[in-house]
C-alpha cells in the first residue's frame, strides 16, 4: 500500500498528533526505518536512551508503537508512514526484525482464530429470556413515547416561531428523559431539532420537518407487532436500539465485493467520545455502506481507512429497507478482477436519494456524488454549484477547509463525495475530473469536526 501525504494525515486522530508527526521528520531521529511486503518499521529517537519501535501493518493500516500514547495511531506512527510516502529510499527492504514479525504473526494469528470462533455455532440463547427483556425495554420506551407525544402538541400548540435560546434547556431535559426511557435514539434527535431554534432564516420549517419526522416514530411505536421485519428494524434503530455484534454477523446480509473508500470524517460527541464514518462504494453491487466506529479518551482508531483506495472485503449490512451501516466480516486477500468503476450522474444522485427517503425516512444521512460540482462562495453562504443541472446546494463546512477546497478547484468542476442531511450538504473528499479508482483524492476533508 502506497499513501500520499494527505491520506496518512487523514488518518491522524486529531490536529495535535498530525502536527506533532510533522515535527518528527528529521532522518537523525530515525536510526533504522524497513518495509517489506507487509510491514514498515522504524526506530524514533525520543527523549529517552532507548528509541521507539514504530511499525505498520499495510493490511490495515494499523499502527503499533512502544512509546506510552493511547492515541491509535500515535505520532511516531503517523511520522513513519509520512516518511515512507515522502521519501521511500530512506527504508531499506529486508526481513522484518522479531518484534515486527511477532507482532504480524500474532496479529494474522487472533483474525484466524476469530473466524473459526465466527464459523462455531453460537450457544443457543434463552428465548423465553430475550423476550422477557425485549418486553421490558417496550415497554418503558412505550410510556417514554407517550410522554413525548404530549411534549410534541404543546410545541406545535404553542407555536415554534415563538420558540427562544431559553426553551432549549427544556428540549434538552426531554432529551435526557427519552435516555431514560431506553430510546437513545430520540434524545439525539431532540438535542439536534434544538439546534435548530433560531438558526437562519426559516428556521421553524426545518425545525418543523425534524418534529414532522420524531411524530412518525412516536405514532410507529404503538403499531410495532403490524410492521414488517424490515420495519420493525428501522424503528430500532431510529429508536436508538443496539444490534447484537455476533448476531448480526451470524445472520445478517453478506456482501463480497471491491469497496472504493469514498470518504471518511471525524465528529467529537462530547468532549471525550469521536465517531467517525467510513463511505464504501461497491464496484459490482453499486452499493454504499457506512461504517460507523467510536473511539473513547482521544484514543483514535485502530484500522485505518484511505479515501481513494478500495479493498476487496465482505461486509455483513444490518437489518432494515435500503440499510447502510454494515460491518466487515472479512477482508479478502485473494479476490475475483473488479469490474469497471460505477459512473454517477446527477439524476441517478437524486434518484437514489429519493428511494433511500421513501425506503426509511428516518435515515439521518445520505452519501451523495457529484461527478461535475463547482464550490462557490456568496455573501457568507458556501455553495456547490453542480453543472449538470441548475441547482446548487449549500454546503457545511469550516471556512477555511471551503477555501483549500475552492483552490483545488481553481473553477473548475471536481468530483465531489459527502454527506446530506437534508438541508446542506457536507463534502468529505473530492477528485479531478476523470480521476481513475483507486487515485488519491485531491482534497480531503481533515481534523474533527466539532
Amino acid at each position: 500500500m502506497t499513501l500520499s501525504t494527505e491520506a496518512v494525515l487523514a488518518l491522524a486522530p486529531d490536529d495535535a498528533s498530525a502536527k506533532a508527526a510533522k515535527g518528527l521528520l528529521a532522518p537523525a531521529k530515525w536510526p533504522t526505518l524497513g518495509y517489506s511486503d507487509d510491514a514498515v518499521w522504524g526506530e524514533c529517537q525520543g527523549s529517552g536512551s532507548k528509541p521507539y519501535q514504530t511499525q505498520a501493518d499495510l493490511a490495515g493500516p494499523v499502527f503499533r508503537c512502544s512509546c506510552p500514547s493511547r492515541k491509535f495511531p500515535c505520532k511516531h506512527g503517523l511520522a513513519l508512514m509520512l516518511l515512507r510516502a515522502q521519501s521511500e529510499a530512506s527504508f531499506t527492504a529486508g526481513t522484518p526484525p522479531a518484534w515486527v514479525s511477532e507482532w504480524i504473526a500474532s496479529r494474522r494469528d487472533k483474525a484466524e482464530k476469530k473466524e473459526a470462533r465466527a464459523a462455531e455455532a453460537p450457544a443457543a440463547p434463552d428465548p423465553a429470556a430475550a423476550a422477557k427483556r425485549d418486553a421490558q425495554r417496550w415497554k418503558r420506551i412505550e410510556a417514554g413515547t407517550q410522554e413525548l407525544a404530549r411534549w410534541l402538541d404543546d410545541q406545535t400548540q404553542r407555536g415554534l416561531a415563538s420558540l427562544g435560546s431559553e426553551q432549549q434547556q427544556a428540549w434538552g431535559s426531554m432529551a435526557a428523559r427519552m435516555v431514560d426511557a431506553q430510546a437513545p435514539g430520540l434524545g439525539q434527535r431532540i438535542v439536534q431539532a434544538a439546534e435548530l431554534i433560531g438558526a437562519g432564516e426559516g428556521w421553524p420549517a426545518r425545525l418543523l420537518d425534524r418534529l414532522g419526522r420524531l411524530q412518525l416514530i412516536v405514532d410507529a411505536v404503538p403499531r410495532r407487532e403490524t410492521l414488517s421485519p424490515a420495519t420493525l428494524a428501522d424503528l430500532r434503530t431510529a429508536l436508538g436500539w443496539p444490534q447484537d455484534r455476533e448476531a448480526l454477523l451470524a445472520d445478517g446480509e453478506r456482501v463480497a465485493d471491491h469497496w472504493l473508500v469514498l470518504g471518511q470524517c471525524t465528529d467529537e460527541r462530547d468532549t471525550k467520545l469521536v465517531e467517525r464514518h467510513v463511505w464504501l462504494q461497491g464496484r459490482a453491487s453499486g452499493r454504499r455502506a457506512l461504517l460507523l466506529d467510536y473511539s473513547h479518551g482521544g484514543r483514535g482508531f485502530e484500522t485505518g481507512w484511505v479515501s481513494g483506495s478500495e479493498r476487496a472485503a465482505v461486509l455483513c449490512f444490518y437489518p432494515g429497507h435500503a440499510s447502510q451501516r454494515a460491518l466487515v466480516a472479512e477482508l479478502l486477500t485473494e479476490a475475483p478482477a473488479a469490474p469497471a468503476e460505477p459512473v454517477p450522474n446527477t439524476s441517478d444522485e437524486w434518484q437514489r436519494m429519493a428511494q433511500q427517503i421513501a425506503a426509511n425516512p428516518w435515515q439521518p444521512l445520505l452519501p451523495m456524488v457529484w461527478t461535475e460540482a463547482i464550490p462557490a462562495r456568496h455573501g457568507d453562504q458556501w455553495w456547490l454549484r453542480l453543472e449538470a443541472a441548475p441547482q446548487a446546494l449549500p454546503m457545511q463546512l469550516a471556512t477555511q477547509e471551503a477555501w483549500q477546497l475552492l483552490a483545488h478547484s481553481g473553477g473548475a468542476p471536481l468530483r465531489v463525495f459527502g454527506e446530506w442531511d437534508g438541508e446542506q450538504f457536507a463534502p468529505l473528499t473530492a477528485w479531478a475530473p476523470g480521476a481513475a479508482a483507486g487515485s488519491a483524492p485531491v482534497w480531503t476533508l481533515s481534523g474533527v469536526r466539532t
